[in-house]
Formats: C-alpha cells, structure tokens, sequence
C-alpha cells in the first residue's frame, strides 16, 4: 500500500520549477519541490520529464520514498528508472514497501537483485511474499497483503482490545478484524466500529458478522474489482478451498486494477499493444505502435480498390466522389459508439451469450432509425447541391445500409474476438473503420451505378 503521510498534490507549475532549477543547476532546489510531493505526485512529475531530466531528478528521490514511486508510475518509465538504479538501491526502495508491493516490483527486476532482495527480508517476510507470488498477478492471491489481523471468537472484548494495544499499528485500510478457528479457517469479520461500541465482557462470537464477501484466491482481479465496486467495500478476505485466511484485499489495490484496465482498454482502442513512456524513443514508439498501423493499411488499400472498382461511375457523377466520404465517415464513427460500449459491457460482465439476439435486434433498430434520420438529411442536402432526387434518395439508402453495417460489425467484432480468448477491445476501432470505408464505399457506389447510371 502506498503511505499517505505527505498530502499535498502536484501543481501544474511544479514540472516547470523542476526543468528551470535544472537549467541553472539548483538541485537544492529540486529537493526541496520533492520534499513536499506524496510519492504519487513524484511520480507523475517524473513522467512528465523526458529522460535527459528525468534521470536527475530521480537521483534526488529518497530511498525511503523510491520504492513507492517506482508502482506509481508507467510499466515503460518504472523499466528506464530501475535501469538507471544498482543492486543496493533496489533493495532498500523494495525494503520499505509492503510485501504485496514488493510482489508488483519483482517481474521488473533482475534475478541478481531478486535474490538480494529476498536474502535481505527476514524468514516470515520471505515466506510472505513466496505465498504472494505463488498466485497469478491478475488474481485475488496476486492481489492480497498477507499482514492481516486475527482474532479467534471466543476471546473477550477486552482481550481484543489490550491485544490491539500491545500491537500499536494497524495495517493501513483496517476497518475489521478476522476471526478465524485454530486451522486459520475464517469464520467471519469484526467491525471496528461494533469493537469498540460493545461491552467489554462480550465475546467475539456475540458481536462478530458471520456473512462477508470473500475471495477466493484464484479469482481474477476483474471480478474483485466488480464486487469492491458493488458493495462498496473497503477491504476483503481471500482464503483457499478450503476456507483458510490467506491474506485481505484493500481499496486501493482495486483502484489501481480499474486504473489499469481502464487505460489497457483505452490503448487496445487504439491499436496500441501497451503504455508507451511519453518520451520514449523514436524505434520504441515505432515497435509499439507498428501492427495496426500495418492493418489499417492494408484495409485502406483494400477500400482504394473498392473506389477503384467503380472509377467509371465517379467519372459520369462527379458527385459520387464528394458524398461518399461522408456515408464512410458518419458508418465509422456509428460503429465506434456500438464498439465502445459492447466493450464496456462485455468488461463488467454485463453481456452474455443469451442476450446477444436481443442486443442485436435493438442495435439494428437504432441503426435503422439513424440511418433513415440522418440519410434523409444527407439526401436532402445532396438534392439542394446537385438537384438530382435519385442521387439524393441513393444516399438515403447508402446512409441507412452503412449503419446497419457499422451496428452489426460493432457487436459481432468484440463479442467473436472474446469468444476466440482475445482481448474484445484491441484493434477493434481500427477494423471497425476498415469495415465501415470499405462497405460504405461499396454500398454507396454499388447504388448509384445500378440506379444513376
């Protein structure tokens, strides 16, 4: 968990502070601007840097705050900061983090310092993290913080309470306790609150909460995310088939696996295979950015060879060659909205196999009804322009064709590529838009050579 004992927020005139100081070398001064940052803000200011900045800067950061800054940051900036850092450094950055943040660091770190890091924690720390990364990093077991605090239930409240005394700190995000059995199997959950608002006499089976959402720990950290978001929790339990406490769950891991799933699903839109450093280099950018761009361009050779198939109609009706980018352009954009949100649903879970006819009936509605609107009025405006009602009722039906098209294709593309295993949004706008100038084109000017020529 990331500490909160700083709480002031980036300003936005703090990057500009960082790069004047470096220009006229007052690094005091830059210390004093990372002193007054929380490790989050350090690490957006960091990736606002380009690397022949950056690099200074991050020899300025604590080693008590490194280790937080480094999870703060992009998969791509966190590679070149730990580049830039030796053995030692890494290990006290990793020595003050909890242990599930020491997890999240690991696959970034070389086996060398793998090995210093776990000879540097003692036996019960090691057997902590070992039971972390037994667990895939997108499960609940991958999730989890193994520092959790247990009570068995038929201890006293004022047992607990001197109990919790002698211990001094709490695990941060603790609203309850857990109460578990002699085997570690959890029993239910004690509120804090009912803690400290109960008769000192009771006992912990008389006022614990029995039903609680718990997770397994082979649970994906998409279906945490859900639940956290439904139930509004704060923190939960992750146990084994068997029932066993393994660890707990807190919000803020949660928020940080919505973050990522939102901006892996904003960049698989785009065609981009993962985060990009803003700065990074001319060949990384092009490494990352490549395969779709190789897609979009065979798909806009094939919608040139569409257009070329009908070079004889666009040389009789010059007309045909200014409307038919607006009958492919308004068809992409239609099927992105589907995409976009056929995509969402299918992340919350919201879309399965046996209300597909249902969205699909309701899609070719919309599609349908905005085609007849929207092309009416395209007809319309051809009619004024060229005053030829059969070229204006064709982009009529070209409009309305299209974003029945658009509809069908923005449904079916993410919806099959979910089925086949693959991630529904990567790539899917660049193909919908191959699809929609493609059979726009097509269905345009396969009209208007049947009806206007």
């Amino acid at each position: 968990m990331v500490a909160t004992s700083r709480k002031k927020k980036l300003r936005p005139d703090y990057p500009q502070i960082v790069r004047v100081a470096l220009e006229e070398d007052q690094p005091e001064r830059v210390r004093a601007v990372l002193a007054a940052l929380h490790p989050a803000d350090i690490g957006a200011l960091l990736e606002s840097l380009p690397p022949e900045q950056r690099h200074p800067v991050w020899a300025m950061v604590g080693a008590d705050v490194a280790g937080e800054v480094l999870l703060e940051v992009s998969e791509a900036v966190r590679q070149d900061l730990i580049e830039k850092m030796d053995g030692a450094q890494l290990v006290l950055a990793a020595r003050a983090l909890d242990i599930d943040d020491i997890a999240d660091l690991i696959p970034d770190l070389s086996d060398e310092v793998i090995a210093e890091i776990l000879f540097a924690l003692g036996k019960q720390d090691r057997q902590r993290l070992d039971a972390v990364l037994s667990y895939a990093e997108d499960t609940a077991g991958g999730l989890m913080n193994v520092d959790t605090v247990t009570v068995r239930e038929n201890i006293s409240v004022e047992v607990v309470l001197r109990y919790l005394r002698q211990r001094g700190e709490l695990p941060e995000h603790t609203h309850s306790l857990f109460v578990v059995d002699r085997s570690d199997r959890l029993l239910g959950t004690l509120p804090l609150d009912r803690l400290l608002t109960s008769s000192l006499r009771l006992r912990v089976g008389q006022i614990m909460e029995r039903d609680q959402i718990s997770f397994l720990a082979n649970t994906t950290d998409r279906e945490v995310a859900e639940a956290f978001e439904r139930y509004n929790l704060v923190t939960a339990p992750v146990v084994d088939v068997n029932g066993r406490l393994l660890g707990r769950i807190t919000v803020d891991d949660v928020v940080d696996v919505i973050r990522e799933e939102a901006d892996r699903e904003i960049l698989n839109l785009a065609g981009l295979r993962e985060e990009e450093d803003l700065f990074a280099s001319v060949w990384e950018s092009i490494r990352n950015r490549w395969m779709w761009l190789a897609v979009n361009l065979v798909t806009a050779i094939i919608a040139s060879r569409v257009i070329g198939l009908f070079e004889s109609s666009i040389e009789k009706l010059v007309a045909l060659a200014a409307l038919m980018p607006i009958v492919a352009g308004i068809g992409g954009n239609s099927g992105n909205q589907t995409t976009t949100m056929i995509v969402r649903a299918l992340a919350v879970g919201q879309l399965k196999a046996e209300g597909m006819r249902q969205l699909v009936s309701k899609e070719i509605g919309v599609a349908l009804i905005n085609g007849l609107v929207w092309g009416g009025l395209l007809g319309l405006v051809a009619w004024l322009l060229y005053r030829n009602v059969p070229l204006a009722l064709v982009m009529t039906a070209a409009m309305a064709l299209n974003l029945l098209l658009a509809a069908l294709a923005g449904v079916g593309i993410p919806y099959l590529r979910q089925r086949l295993g693959r991630d529904p949004a990567l790539g899917s706008s660049v193909m919908i838009t191959a699809i929609t100038d493609s059979g726009g084109f097509f269905i345009f000017l396969g009209l208007a050579t049947l009806f206007l020529l």
